[in-house]
């Protein structure tokens, strides 16, 4: 009998140990998401608040960026000598992608020893699946020695899990740009998403924050001021311009000519000013500017405008045939995809484009195609093996009426062998769904590390 497809971040391991473990886990509440921090605060008084014992942290939320600005963090700080942990959400293939201790994934061991300890506390008690697994991490990243973590939000900011540290150990909060993304949760307008994501602000502790509209920008200074932070926007205390060979940063420290970023898109650029902000304007760990410049250069971060160039799937496909993957699920992350593709095109690469979609069930499926359908030429849409996804049939449909030629696939496997099929040159965009990315990163042999 085959397994139900799963709703949340279906948490699986080829480790039967781990496994059984995760599926208990995913058990103990009824909702994947229940935004409260009475639960996880109880959890972490029984097992001694390994929270108020972590390296130096640099929190960021935000709708889009949140894991790139992290990502850019890390290669700042690991260009400056230090050790470094980091915890993200969702994983892609591994759940151990979600802890990284000084550099290197959790093992297998050290994660269900966190987990079943995290699960004896708790007595078998209501507790949300990113709840108990950011408890463990607290666990680990307690004690493992590390310079600085750098914690991503799961969802929202002020009831998320990863907004139990304390002010007093937080180096930085980083806030990136903000669309309309799980508004079941947050709201169904931009100025209450942004107060429930401002609500990581921290007494005492600067609020690093991209370019808002005027009403976001208020609501997050008012945010702010109730938590006693220090608002640094974009534009104010410290700006960035950019360029094609790398950024120009200015703050009241002086400026820096950053590198030019590794990962790809305009956005990045904006994403990697973000980090080098929080960076100058916290104290709590020296990083020197050779570390600040160098860093952009050396961020890492899969599936976000990732260009795939080997692997069981890529090696088929005939020369000229160029394969991106993105794991952008929403309207903002549609616009930065279209982006990045009609600037491909205004540099003279005029090859046909196809996209490969598939996205979970509940997302914005026309809102995230009208960004990038005027960018492409064909669409083929896909289920998400094992997740409740939205109807192929439905994302087709909605491709046809934006003006592209449309069809579906039985899965990411055989739409990539079709689109590869149509010929050289063609540039293919495989996206909408980070968990669509990881089955594609799977199927391909080349998953994070």
């Amino acid at each position: 009998m085959s397994e139900p497809p799963i709703r949340g971040d279906g948490a699986r391991s080829a480790n039967p140990d781990l496994d059984r473990l995760l599926v208990e886990a995913q058990r103990l509440h009824p909702k994947k998401i229940d935004l409260t921090l009475d639960r996880l605060r109880r959890v972490l008084t029984e097992l001694g608040n390994p929270e108020a014992s972590l390296p130096p942290v640099f929190h960021v939320a935000g709708t889009n960026g949140k894991g790139s600005v992290s990502a850019f963090l890390r290669a700042s700080l690991e260009a400056g000598g230090k050790s470094v942990h980091v915890y993200t959400s969702p994983h892609l293939v591994r759940f151990n992608e979600r802890v990284r201790l000084g550099g290197t994934l959790v093992e297998d061991a050290a994660l269900m020893s966190a987990l079943s300890r995290v699960m004896e506390a708790n007595g078998g008690r209501p507790l949300t699946f990113f709840e108990l697994t950011t408890a463990a991490a607290f666990l680990e990243f307690a004690r493992v020695p590390a310079d600085a973590l750098i914690l991503e939000v799961g969802l929202g900011g002020r009831f998320d899990a990863t907004n139990m540290v304390a002010p007093a150990g937080t180096a930085a909060c980083g806030l990136t740009h903000i669309s309309l993304d799980h508004q079941q949760f947050l709201g169904d307008n931009l100025v209450d998403i942004a107060a429930e994501k401002a609500g990581i602000a921290k007494a005492g502790v600067p609020l690093i924050a991209a370019h808002h509209s005027a009403p976001l920008m208020h609501r997050i200074a008012q945010a702010a001021d109730e938590a006693g932070a220090t608002y640094l926007p974009r534009g104010n205390l410290w700006d960035a311009t950019f360029s094609r060979n790398g950024i120009d940063y200015r703050d009241r420290h002086g400026e820096l000519r950053l590198s030019a970023p590794a990962l790809k898109g305009r956005h990045q650029h904006e994403n990697a000013g973000l980090a080098a902000a929080m960076l100058r304007h916290q104290d709590k760990i020296a990083v020197p500017d050779s570390a600040l410049r160098a860093g952009p250069r050396w961020a890492s971060w899969p599936a976000r405008l990732q260009q795939l160039t080997e692997g069981t799937l890529i090696a088929p496909l005939p020369d000229g045939v160029t394969v991106t993957l993105d794991g952008g699920h929403n309207p903002g992350a549609g616009a930065a995809i279209g982006q990045y593709l009609k600037r491909r095109r205004t540099r003279g690469q005029r090859q046909p484009v196809t996209l490969i979609v598939g996205m979970v069930e509940g997302k914005d499926v026309p809102g995230f195609l009208q960004q990038v359908a005027p960018h492409a030429d064909r669409l083929i849409a896909v289920p998400i093996t094992g997740h409740v996804h939205e109807s192929p049939d439905r994302i087709r449909d909605v491709a046809s009426s934006l003006g592209l030629t449309a069809e579906t696939a039985a899965d990411v496997t055989a739409a990539l062998s079709h689109a590869g099929a149509e010929g050289p040159p063609r540039d293919i965009m495989v996206c909408g769904s980070l968990y669509l990315a990881g089955e594609m990163l799977d199927a391909n042999g080349t998953p994070p590390n």
